[in-house]
């Protein structure tokens, strides 16, 4: 039984089989919503074999859609066009791993799941007491608090968890940096930006070094590659340098100023999820393509917690496709499981649920 798993959000498409093999591409979902299935038939083509899928996603809050059960429902039959006859699962924000059918009946609860496949698989570092996951992604950092070796939270929901600080819609590429800053040091000046979006966080942590330049890569605020002397150009235009006049030390400056306001946005969620835990965290588990990010802030806040990179305990890939992967191996455990216990017999038996795994 081969297990790949997919996590949809409305940027980047991601899958593992929760071993060896992750993969990730870019997808605009709010433009081409129709192209959804293609590009998942793609990614299947180009995946180990496998003969059971799950399900989670994000990608329902794209505003292609009408509402966010639109988003799930059409997420979900572009999965069903994918998926070639597959046993799917869907991962609910609840813990279940349901059939499609049963996640077109509780949409809701399928939406926006990602973070609580990550959280369950990742809780297995901190079995003891209180601890944290931060997950710092292209789009947006999670913060989840952990105890005993089990998600605390009752949040459910992309608005309960902005409210907790649990939710910090901010991350290491896709966040345009006018909404993080409103001024910007230049040349011993305090200089106000222009508010259009000519450059995001990637631009910064490619110039700080934090993430790596890709020529190959068009995913950018002007469609020109990921490389540093492009970043300087688009960090130049946020205070309307003219050509030759901005040099590469004035872009470094303003970057840095990005990352410490940045920083004290994931900070500040980070102190208020703390606070409602009643306890500081014992250990923190790291992820993401901002797990650089997330450490950082974790040893900065929290010095005296044992810090668990899961790009150390895993791979860097895995880290950065940390969902997908721990939903591959949590769907596949809950197999084993159940094959462990066995069938029982009749007169013990529960009634059956048409949507749950079993």
């Amino acid at each position: 039984m081969k297990w790949l798993a997919f996590d949809i959000g409305g940027a980047n498409l991601k899958a593992s089989d929760g071993d060896r093999f992750v993969t990730s591409r870019s997808f605009r979902l709010w433009e081409h919503p129709e192209r959804l299935a293609g590009e998942l038939r793609t990614m299947l083509a180009e995946s180990p074999r496998s003969d059971h899928l799950a399900i989670t996603m994000t990608g329902e809050l794209a505003d292609c859609f009408a509402t966010r059960t639109d988003g799930v429902r059409a997420i979900l039959d572009a999965v069903d066009q994918a998926a070639d006859h597959r046993h799917t699962r869907v991962h609910l924000v609840d813990g279940r791993l349901v059939a499609p059918a049963a996640a077109r009946r509780a949409p809701l609860l399928a939406a926006a799941s990602n973070w609580h496949a990550l959280a369950t698989f990742a809780a297995r570092f901190a079995s003891d007491g209180p601890a944290l996951v931060i997950d710092v992604g292209s789009t947006t950092t999670d913060i989840i608090p952990l105890r005993d070796g089990a998600i605390a939270t009752e949040s459910r929901s992309d608005t309960d968890r902005l409210l907790r600080g649990e939710l910090v819609y901010t991350g290491v590429e896709r966040t345009p940096v006018c909404a993080l800053i409103a001024t910007a040091p230049y040349r011993g000046k305090t200089c106000p930006i222009m508010r259009e979006f000519f450059a995001s966080t990637q631009d910064v942590y490619l110039l700080t070094g934090d993430l790596p330049e890709d020529s190959g890569s068009r995913h950018t605020a002007d469609h020109r590659p990921a490389t540093r002397a492009a970043a300087r150009v688009r960090i130049g235009r946020m205070i309307g340098s003219p050509d030759g006049a901005f040099h590469h030390r004035d872009a470094v400056l303003i970057a840095q100023s990005v990352v410490r306001i940045q920083t004290k946005r994931i900070e500040s969620g980070l102190a208020r999820v703390v606070e409602s835990m009643g306890e500081r965290p014992r250990s923190i588990i790291v992820a993401g393509q901002g797990e650089f990010l997330a450490r950082r802030v974790a040893e900065r806040n929290h010095s005296d917690a044992a810090i668990v990179p899961l790009g150390q305990k895993l791979a860097p890939a895995a880290s950065r496709a940390a969902p997908a992967y721990a939903l591959a191996v949590l769907a596949r455990e809950s197999v084993e499981r159940g094959a462990a216990r066995g069938p029982r017999p009749a007169s013990d038996a529960a009634p059956a649920s048409d949507g749950e795994l079993g």
